[in-house]
């Protein structure tokens, strides 16, 4: 039998104190596809040594800077097949481009990048690299998310009239000067978007994920509640899509109350489907005319899909984790593909480059619109 080998993984940014990095190191060990060996972890050098040694990371593989690291990784034997981006997000792209222009794998959390210019030029590096491009938008990994996909897919809620995605958050109701806080609320280093690109674009790519539809046109009112603040902490937009379907997305990180209150509702001539994060487990689906259906992941109705993407019986509850670790499941299986000439496993549900274009477009549009006091315009010009 054929030796199983981890992937060898770097990291960039996610060292001390920042909660993505973990989440990003725990989905990369879940299931034993990735060994962490190198990492630029942090843009102060004596913080991502120090990070560095507390992860284990041999000092020699411990770097000042992606830039280094990419150079000195892509020249060893045995250097990294793969990084994952956890830096803000003005970081992403030129990050992503080092190591995609030396033939390094990437998986990078959301959004794509801070800028259009950006995105055009990782585009080209992605176009002209033999690596691979993955995307973490977290949620679609969740096996009650890919039972909506294929319910919509096959026709179970008919043909879709309404989409209806919102997600809420308290945390920056007041002013807050927290690490996190403070670059999200940064221009330079967040980009134009601020509710819109830290949780709008999780929302937008959702709908887009279970509908596969991509709205035509939308209307952004974009707020900035805290007196001060440079990005918008709240945003409603309406949606319109081809077909004749209409959506609405809401996301706001001054709701005071809410947690993590990512939900998505979608109805259609036949029936309708419902989830909520803070209860993952759970699809509801109502047949018109019908008593409500609560379909629990691993019970009756599951598809293959949402079974493959379940490590643990049904009760045993799994959430946010498991649902990062699915997406570097499916990223390593289709590094391995690669490395072994056979073709992409097919479905290939990770989120990739083509879905941070979306997320962008749709960061763009929202400030377009907004700009125009609030009319409408087309969110892929």
């Amino acid at each position: 039998m054929k030796r199983h080998v981890p992937l060898r993984l770097g990291m960039v940014g996610g060292g001390a104190g920042a909660l993505i990095g973990n989440v990003h190191r725990i989905a990369a060990r879940i299931d034993g596809e990735f060994q962490l060996v190198a990492g630029a972890l942090s843009s102060t050098p004596e913080k991502a040594q120090q990070s560095a040694a507390t992860l284990g990371i041999a000092e020699d593989r411990a770097y000042d800077n992606f830039e280094k690291m990419a150079e000195t990784e892509s020249a060893r034997e045995d250097g990294i097949e793969v990084v994952a981006i956890c830096t803000p997000n003005h970081l992403h792209g030129p990050a992503s481009k080092a190591f995609l222009d030396r033939g390094i794998h990437v998986i990078c959390d959301k959004p794509l990048t801070a800028t259009m210019a950006q995105a055009r030029e990782l585009t080209e590096a992605a176009k002209s690299s033999g690596a691979l491009f993955f995307l973490t938008h977290n949620y679609s990994g969740y096996p009650q998310i890919r039972l909506a996909r294929e319910m919509v897919a096959r026709g179970d809620l008919g043909k879709i009239r309404l989409v209806m995605v919102e997600y809420a958050q308290d945390w920056l109701t007041e002013p807050s000067d927290s690490k996190q806080a403070e670059w999200r609320s940064d221009p330079e280093r967040a980009g134009a978007g601020g509710a819109i690109g830290d949780i709008g674009t999780h929302a937008f790519q959702l709908a887009r994920f279970v509908t596969g539809m991509l709205p035509e046109k939308l209307a952004a009112d974009l707020t900035a509640f805290v007196p001060g603040r440079k990005l918008d902490d709240n945003a409603n937009v309406l949606m319109r899509y081809a077909g004749g379907a209409k959506g609405t997305l809401w996301c706001s990180q001054v709701a005071p109350g809410t947690e993590n209150g990512l939900k998505l509702r979608v109805y259609g001539d036949k029936g309708g489907l419902e989830w909520a994060h803070e209860a993952p487990e759970t699809l509801w689906f109502t047949p018109f005319g019908e008593a409500a259906r609560k379909l629990r992941r691993g019970g009756p109705g599951t598809t293959d899909s949402a079974a493959e993407s379940s490590r643990i019986p049904a009760g045993h509850p799994e959430g946010y984790l498991e649902g990062f670790a699915n997406l570097y499941r499916e990223a390593a299986a289709a590094i391995r593909a690669q490395q072994e000439g056979r073709p992409l496993p097919d479905p290939l549900l990770v989120p990739d480059l083509q879905d941070g274009l979306e997320g962008l477009h749709f960061i763009d549009a929202c400030i377009r619109s907004d700009e125009a006091d609030n009319g409408w315009v087309e969110v892929m010009p």
